[in-house]
């Protein structure tokens, strides 16, 4: 099914779910419209503007239920649509913490970090201390890039040493640090940074 057959079925009308997704430049831009946008096109009014404003936060709480605490971590790809749904709509940087304990079993998902729209301070001791307060035997550090673009910076590749080497000095290990861009992830781990 296209996006416009989905959003069609929504409301209720595949033709003006076309109109839309061409207007706005695609679903992205349309479910994040103004809501004076949305109500101003013909077909939509108030009630199916709320409607469309409400899907990604419906989506996003979906994914949330991916991973909820007690639950284990299956895959790496799990973690990532759960980070994904989590992080890549943010207009600002957010550093976060899923903490987990020996069997990879969520203990708490911290967002502990707010930035701009270009970066953020990141303190290791408040890592650790939040890491110890859980009884975490490990960690996967996250955080959005804003710009869309999923490739870590040097800052990125410094912060994930001096978190790997306090988080170690207390026996926590760092499983990974995903970047989360618009379109995609990027794991640290797998680039052999960690």
């Amino acid at each position: 099914m296209t996006d416009a057959d989905i959003l069609g079925k929504v409301l209720g009308d595949r033709r003006l779910a076309r109109r839309l997704l061409r207007q706005f430049g695609g679903l992205h831009p349309l479910l994040h419209a103004e809501a004076a946008l949305l109500v101003a096109e013909p077909g939509i009014g108030e009630s199916r503007s709320a409607m469309l404003r409400s899907l990604p936060e419906l989506a996003r709480r979906y994914f949330e239920e991916t991973l909820p605490v007690g639950a284990t971590i299956r895959s790496p790809a799990d973690t990532e649509t759960y980070l994904h749904a989590k992080l890549r709509h943010l207009p600002h940087e957010l550093f976060c913490c899923l903490y987990l304990d020996n069997r990879h079993r969520v203990l708490r998902f911290d967002s502990l970090f707010r930035g701009t729209i270009d970066g953020t301070s990141v303190y290791p001791r408040e890592v650790v201390k939040e890491a110890l307060a859980v009884n975490a035997a490990a960690v996967i550090l996250a955080h959005n890039h804003p710009s869309g673009v999923a490739e870590p910076s040097q800052a990125d590749e410094r912060i994930t040493r001096r978190l790997k080497s306090a988080l170690e000095l207390v026996d926590i290990r760092l499983l990974d640090h995903l970047i989360i861009g618009h379109a995609e992830t990027t794991s640290l781990a797998s680039r052999g940074l960690l």
